[in-house]
């Protein structure tokens, strides 16, 4: 950014001071996300009042369709996403964690290729998080992210290190303890910001560069805009443009029929697709939860055999070997329960899940534990051949058709008692965790993010809106749970927790996401400081 430029207006943080912070919230790093929210806050409300509209016309029965106007960018045969980054050219495993010391270590050193540091789904948005998330990175692109944890156990980085790339939170999502004029900035703009501003320069420095994964993208419109904010802010810090890569992840159905649109718009700044399978399948319910044709089953009962799920990978794939472009597995839900070294039962199921990802022609997959990188790994290095991607896979086939991608069979028959059970219990513990500041956690044997606790908390709705369970049955449930909660965890958050999923219950329709409600309830916490 020009040392000449002055905005004007201020960046307040309005966030308790803490430990190091100064390093991240600097003047200039301030300034940075002030010329980012002037330029771009008035086209993010936009996209969002556009959203509403369009999940108002869906509700009210219009069809949903791959897009005519743009069907010239279909039927191109000719333009291609720009070549892999530096560092981008083999994927064949992902580790995703958030960004807290420990865990970037154990992804740094698991022998991933790729470490996604998660400030979306893998993150409670507390404040402390937030800043402590940017210094983690920025420490990691110091070289200095070795240290001793509080048990007495030492962390220290190998030599061989992944790429990194960086989730930031979504569109839809404010950071109320940064502000303009009173108003919160985006929290999108914040977490691509600072990290942009603080580490861009320290990636490109040693051969790689500043990439991210865009999470909750709806359409070709919100790609876009991210588009334009790469230039916008590389231009500022005097990048060449296309340094910013981004791989975009499709976990709402409407994104799903503008695949390749979102490639398009994302082009000189595209590191390809990745397949968002559990936000993927809370989007099927939030967009068509009220049709009862669209009644799923449980999430533990949907693979990616589902005909609706196969389709879904198979078009994924298909467009961005097109295109030129990485196609990227979604995350194993599966940990291990014991220590760093996988359980063969935990093993077996991801074996299974990557093997059918990799038969589907994906070029690379994830995982959330470290034990499981050698799974993900044995499984791709059989398919690539020695080859470090799928691109070249030729394309072909019957084409994906929107029937294809709406293929969902009703259940039928009415979820058990330990279905509804198991549901209630995933929402309460992972909305306790949030509220206490951990984004992701190990629930029986699964990982439970945000993605997975929205499913839950929309898979109870849609039960009770279509009354396969009664309010009397499931709020008894609920009780069960609350008690258990408090008596396993003295230090629960459960009146909080269960006030979460029960606004959910009692809404005519579904709130599109429980973040947003709940952090400005639970999270926000203000100061009078101010810079």
């Amino acid at each position: 950014m020009s040392p000449t430029h002055t905005p004007t207006r201020r960046v307040k943080v309005l966030g308790p001071p803490g430990d190091r912070h100064g390093e991240i919230l600097t003047p200039a790093a301030l300034d940075f996300l002030a010329r980012l929210d002037e330029a771009f806050a008035g086209r993010r409300r936009e996209v969002l009042t556009a959203r509403r509209h369009r999940s108002d016309r869906l509700a009210s029965g219009s069809p949903l369709d791959f897009p005519r106007a743009t069907s010239a960018v279909r039927d191109d045969p000719h333009w291609r996403v720009a070549p892999p980054a530096p560092g981008l050219n083999d994927r064949r495993v992902e580790i995703t964690s958030p960004p807290t010391p420990r865990m970037a270590v154990n992804a740094l050193n698991s022998g991933a290729r790729v470490w996604m540091a998660d400030f979306e789904d893998a993150t409670s948005p507390h404040w402390e998080n937030i800043v402590g998330g940017q210094l983690t990175l920025l420490d990691a692109c110091r070289g200095r992210l070795d240290f001793t944890g509080p048990e007495g156990k030492e962390y220290r980085v190998g030599p061989d290190l992944p790429t990194v790339m960086v989730r930031p939170r979504g569109w839809h999502l404010e950071e109320e303890h940064l502000t303009v004029d009173g108003r919160p900035l985006s929290a999108s703009l914040v977490d691509f910001g600072l990290y942009l501003f603080h580490c861009a320069q320290r990636r490109i420095d040693v051969g790689s560069g500043p990439y991210f994964y865009l999470p909750k993208l709806e359409n070709r419109y919100e790609a876009r805009l991210w588009n334009d904010v790469f230039v916008f802010a590389q231009d500022l810090l005097g990048i060449p443009r296309g340094t910013v890569r981004a791989t975009a992840i499709i976990e709402t159905v409407t994104a799903a029929f503008e695949m390749e649109e979102i490639l398009y718009e994302l082009r000189e700044h595209s590191a390809g697709l990745n397949a968002g399978r559990w936000d993927y399948l809370f989007s099927l319910i939030k967009t068509f939860g009220h049709r009862a044709r669209f009644l799923l089953p449980d999430r533990t009962e949907i693979t990616m055999t589902a005909p609706f799920m196969s389709a879904y990978a198979e078009l994924l794939v298909r467009t961005c070997h097109r295109r030129g472009a990485h196609a990227i597995g979604g995350v194993a839900a599966h940990v291990p329960a014991t220590g760093a070294v996988a359980d063969p039962a935990a093993s077996a199921r991801v074996r299974l899940d990557k093997e059918c990802e990799a038969r589907a022609g994906f070029d690379g997959s994830w995982v959330a534990h470290p034990a499981l990188v050698p799974v993900c790994r044995e499984v791709f290095d059989l398919h690539l051949g020695g080859g470090p991607h799928q691109i070249h896979r030729p394309v072909g086939g019957v084409p994906v058709r929107a029937a294809d991608l709406l293929s969902v069979r009703r259940s039928a028959l009415p979820p058990g008692t330990e279905q509804i059970r198991s549901n209630v219990a995933v929402a309460l513990r992972y909305f306790d965790a949030w509220l206490r500041g951990r984004g992701a956690v190990a629930l029986d044997g699964l990982l439970e993010d945000t993605a997975t606790a929205e499913i839950a908390r929309a898979r109870l709705w849609q039960w009770l809106r279509h009354r396969v369970v009664t309010q009397e049955e499931l709020f008894g449930v609920i009780d069960a749970e609350a008690a258990a909660l408090a008596a396993e965890q003295p230090g629960a958050l459960v009146a909080e927790a269960r006030e979460i999923l029960e606004r959910t219950l009692v809404s005519r329709e579904l709130p599109d996401h429980f973040t947003t409600e709940a952090y400005r309830r639970h999270l926000v916490r203000r100061t009078e400081a101010s810079s």
